[in-house]
């Protein structure tokens, strides 16, 4: 009874200290504020509509068309019958935002750590120590929460695993099912597949050493039990799954049905993304060295030197105010590696490093080889084109990899194992059972190694040319002189930065070396060692994202004020679309107060994309015609403006002929030329049942839009003859349905990516209704999962209390 009480005790002050933690690195929280994050301004531009929609009606639209022509809402936040896996991930995330996603880091690695049955004190430590690293603070910094999200519950899901292949089935059933379920609800399905490679590490492994202790039947039992635990997480989050594939199919990471690019040359022919794309940000070798030292490459592409710089001072002796100089000293271009940008490095601190090196000599389990396999493993495939060998095998042979882009985020897979390691080095100090010379001597070797390697970086500092990809584009605005002086700058940093490390590396080998020699009690060796680990990652994490970072609410709430521009467009009371030029298919701001034909998201419809790669770029009018672009923002000497297209087609209208081709390439290449007010193009190969493509016109025949909800249309028709109708909205066929006169009716996909309907002479009246059937399917699923998990989670604790009964009685 003591001990259970015990143990709850240091759970909840550890939690307590959780809690103080994310709040205190997140004060402006306190005030009400909330963190500018780019990528959330644009999710709340993308997703103006379907909010509005749901604060008006209580209801999910899944459909929004203020984005890309339209799209599904499944990955904008559309929230699902029975999603109670969603409602106990908002329990845990009950701090305010950035500061909750923080919090669950510091949980779940907090929970993992205890499953690896380390010292509570280094569980708090090494829950903080994963928490405060660089990357994980900067991807809350620019708002890549979904994979803050997913991230945060990787460790509690290791957890679970680690449990039942320590035979602790029951628990470790239970942990794995119930993370599972929080992981794929977190809805960052990359981070989920990159931990599944870990994963499979792991269970090689553990196969090595269930053959060498003759024991493979817990191995296969355990393997059952998690396949069961991770399919049970899978069910409470079906209709999540289902509708993404649905999605992910339609949208660019499906396959294309195109065999060429619009430079008319042969298309890469790929189930998924092109290798260009996944790799275009590829981690380069040497640089992968700022996982030592903060700013070995400069940093981020916008540093803030302050008034200490070279740029500094040569602006302030050529006659530039203190005040412009110390302005473009905040927002230096320091940044010059491999990748296009970065927001930072992905610094996971010089004594969880130099740690890192102690646990492979001090760690005897089987843990320290699926750990080393995971680093190794992830930094490789970071590198991306810079390791092609590798990089092309996955893309070309291993399931789903070219589904995913930015190769460099699997370090995040590094970013998880280190730390682990560095923590169970530390708790092999603790234990007295280690021999007092084995750790002086993995002492000294690590130390050895860290500060060895500091040392070559400063050595061979001559070696480089601090130049980076973007330089000639610097150069060209800033001129030869500033750029040699941005370029000492970045010398600067990275010889400040590195003796940064090697000072953080001998104060902790420092501070190990009292321990080890007795001069150190326990306690005061896990708060001094504590304290640098902090030190070194907050003091790195704060360069990037600090109380600066924080604004009021409102401007979060409603990141795009209204201009003049969105007032003038704004007084049209019709339905019609608006392009942006200036944003063209990366930016959200215009689907704020409009539909738009652009957006902001990392998986676009695949035919808004190649309808913008052919013809839009190009400024074909004819289909901005077809999709209803009634107003086009230019720009000329006195500034922006909405300029009508008096020629924009409006929201339907009746063809005279269909055209027939025999292939989508065929098809978006007919757009060229085509007159859409009068003439269709469809695929034949596609529609084959279609047998008329001739319909006589009537100049009297109308059609149009008399009630607009963003998952319902409603048209009226009046045609004397049989007739066939363009609509100018996108053609999803898994879920929009077309009904003449109450009457379900099929309809199709015309001119590469827009609904078409044969209608019947006469006056009718025409629905378009979002109906998804995977939404009633996935439910279904959803409902009968976690009643089972519910039920053996009841069984579980009831389980537990009874065997504590019998060992009480015992």
């Amino acid at each position: 009874m003591k001990s259970n009480l015990r143990a709850f005790l240091i759970h909840f002050f550890a939690i307590a200290i959780f809690v103080f933690a994310a709040i205190a690195y997140f004060t402006p929280v306190l005030q009400g504020k909330v963190i500018f994050q780019s990528d959330i301004a644009q999710y709340t531009g993308m997703a103006k509509e379907q909010t509005d929609f749901k604060q008006k009606t209580g209801e999910e639209p899944y459909w929004t068309n203020s984005a890309f022509g339209g799209m599904p809402t499944y990955q904008l936040g559309a929230h699902y019958p029975h999603n109670f896996v969603k409602q106990l991930d908002l329990a845990l995330r009950f701090l305010p935002r950035p500061a909750d996603y923080l919090f669950l880091y510091l949980l779940g690695f907090y929970i993992l750590l205890s499953c690896l049955k380390v010292d509570y004190r280094l569980a708090v430590l090494g829950a903080l120590a994963f928490g405060f690293s660089t990357y994980l603070i900067i991807i809350l910094g620019v708002g890549h929460n979904a994979k803050a999200h997913a991230i945060a519950y990787l460790p509690m899901l290791l957890g679970g695993i680690v449990l039942v292949f320590q035979k602790k089935y029951v628990w470790g059933f239970i942990l794995t099912a119930i993370a599972m379920a929080l992981e794929i609800n977190a809805n960052h399905y990359q981070m989920t597949y990159y931990f599944m490679l870990l994963v499979l590490i792991l269970g090689v492994v553990y196969l090595i050493d269930a053959i060498r202790k003759k024991d493979l039947k817990h191995f296969f039992s355990a393997v059952g039990m998690l396949l069961i635990a991770v399919v049970l997480g899978i069910a409470t989050n079906a209709t999540s799954l289902m509708a993404t594939k649905e999605y992910a199919d339609w949208s660019t990471r499906g396959k294309s049905s195109l065999t060429i690019n619009p430079d008319g040359s042969p298309k890469e022919s790929t189930g998924g993304l092109s290798k260009e794309y996944i790799t275009q940000y590829s981690y380069g070798i040497t640089e992968s060295l700022n996982l030592f030292v903060p700013r070995l490459f400069g940093g981020s592409n916008s540093e803030d030197l302050g008034d200490s710089s070279n740029t500094h001072d040569f602006l302030v002796e050529r006659n530039i105010s203190p005040s412009q100089a110390l302005e473009f000293s905040k927002g230096m271009p320091l940044y010059w590696g491999d990748q296009p940008g970065t927001s930072a490095p992905a610094y996971i601190g010089a004594v969880l490093f130099f740690l890192f090196f102690l646990g492979l000599f001090l760690v005897k389990s089987n843990i320290k080889w699926w750990l080393l396999g995971g680093v190794i493993m992830s930094l490789l495939l970071s590198w991306g084109k810079n390791f092609s060998f590798l990089t092309d095998l996955m893309i070309d042979y291993f399931p789903l990899y070219d589904k995913f882009r930015a190769v460099s985020s699997i370090q995040v897979i590094l970013e998880l194992c280190v730390p682990i390691l560095s923590i169970l080095a530390l708790n092999a100090l603790l234990d007295g059972k280690v021999d007092k010379a084995k750790k002086i001597t993995a002492l000294k070797i690590s130390f050895i190694i860290s500060i060895g390697l500091g040392l070559v970086l400063l050595l061979s500092k001559s070696l480089f040319y601090f130049e980076g990809a973007s330089d000639p584009y610097l150069e060209k605005n800033y001129g030869n002189e500033l750029m040699t002086m941005i370029r000492l700058d970045r010398e600067a940093v990275y010889t400040n930065d590195t003796l940064r490390s090697l000072l953080f590396v001998f104060l902790a080998a420092t501070v190990l070396w009292f321990f080890i020699t007795e001069k150190l009690n326990k306690n005061a060796f896990v708060v001094l060692i504590g304290l640098l680990i902090l030190f070194d990652l907050v003091g790195v994490a704060k360069r990037y994202v600090n109380d600066d970072d924080f604004v009021r609410q409102r401007a979060m709430i409603a990141p795009f004020p209204e201009t003049d521009i969105d007032k003038q467009i704004n007084q049209d009371e019709g339905i019609f679309r608006v392009y942006n030029p200036a944003e063209g298919l990366n930016g959200a701001s215009t689907s704020y107060y409009h539909q738009s034909i652009g957006g902001y998201h990392a998986a676009k419809p695949a035919k808004m994309q190649d309808l913008f790669d052919f013809h839009i770029y190009a400024g074909n009018l004819n289909v901005f015609n077809m999709l209803n672009v009634k107003y086009i923002i230019q720009q000329d000497e006195k500034g922006s403006f909405p300029a009508l297209n008096p020629d924009a087609n409006g929201n339907a209208w009746f063809i005279s002929t269909l055209e027939k081709v025999d292939s989508s390439s065929e098809e978006i290449l007919a757009l060229k030329e085509l007159d859409t007010k009068n003439k269709a193009v469809i695929n034949n190969n596609k529609f084959p049942s279609l047998t008329e493509f001739q319909f006589k016109k009537d100049s009297l025949a109308t059609i149009k839009l008399n009630s607009y909800l963003p998952n319902k249309l409603t048209y009226t028709s009046d045609n004397a003859n049989k007739g066939f109708a363009v609509f100018s909205e996108m053609y999803y066929e898994k879920g929009w349905n077309a009904y003449i006169d109450g009457a379900l009716t099929p309809h199709m996909c015309v001119d590469y990516a827009l609904r078409g309907l044969v209608i019947p002479a006469g006056k009718h009246k025409i629905v378009f209704k979002f109906e998804p059937e995977v939404i009633k399917k996935g439910s279904t699923i959803v409902a009968v999962g976690s009643g089972i998990l519910a039920l053996l989670i009841l069984a579980a604790i009831a389980f537990t209390i009874v065997k504590n009964r019998k060992k009480e009685e015992a």
